[in-house]
């Protein structure tokens, strides 16, 4: 991990676990989930005005870099869940754990947050410029979307994008419906949706 950022937006704080707890109630379970999944959490950056000199938007005031180093090499995604709620800004993770590194971050929508998140030790290369912290934030979240962006505007990527985890569901949910049918008319017609849900997302692709 090597980020090109100005030493001031680096602070590099450890964040006790239990400030989360504090913050917003969380049941037992949850509770545990920080204790058995998460080592330390360190927030590691600050990106806003007076760090990088780059004005926010009301949609997006500060963005946040935190590290997160894991107990087990699983993504803590109830544990994100919590923080998110904490935290008003948007966060960049990064996830350690051991030698290995994952990345990830959250696009809040209203009510509604959709997570992405890069494979272990998978090569990411984040851009920190623009010409607001809403579209750095947007430039770092098409970074873990893999579609062809150019000329297309943020909306329509990440609608894009839905639609292709939509329908990568719904082959993966008539594969099984194939694979199990017992009668060969409706293993048929399973079969012809199937292909066309597959030419629909290779025409997106």
């Amino acid at each position: 991990m090597n980020f090109t950022l100005p030493t001031q937006a680096y602070v590099h704080r450890f964040i006790p676990k239990n400030k989360f707890s504090e913050k917003i109630a969380i049941s037992t379970k949850l509770k545990k989930e920080f204790t058995d999944q998460i080592q330390k959490i360190t927030w590691e950056y600050k990106l806003a005005e007076d760090t990088i000199g780059i004005k926010g938007t009301d949609k997006v005031e500060e963005i946040q870099i935190f590290e997160i180093q894991l107990k087990e090499k699983l993504i803590p995604k109830n544990v994100l869940k919590v923080i998110d709620r904490v935290i008003p800004y948007p966060i960049l993770y990064i996830f350690r754990y051991e030698k290995h590194i994952a990345y990830g971050i959250t696009l809040k929508e209203d009510s509604n947050q959709r997570y992405y998140f890069s494979e272990w030790d998978e090569d990411k290369q984040f851009n920190f410029s623009g010409t607001n912290l809403e579209r750095v934030y947007q430039g770092i979240i098409t970074t873990f979307i893999d579609i062809t962006s150019e000329g297309k505007n943020f909306d329509t990527i990440v609608a894009t994008d839905k639609q292709i985890e939509a329908l990568k569901k719904e082959i993966s949910i008539l594969k099984n419906k194939v694979k199990n049918e017992k009668q060969f008319n409706k293993k048929v017609e399973l079969n012809k949706t199937l292909l066309e849900k597959k030419k629909s997302l290779e025409s997106i692709l």
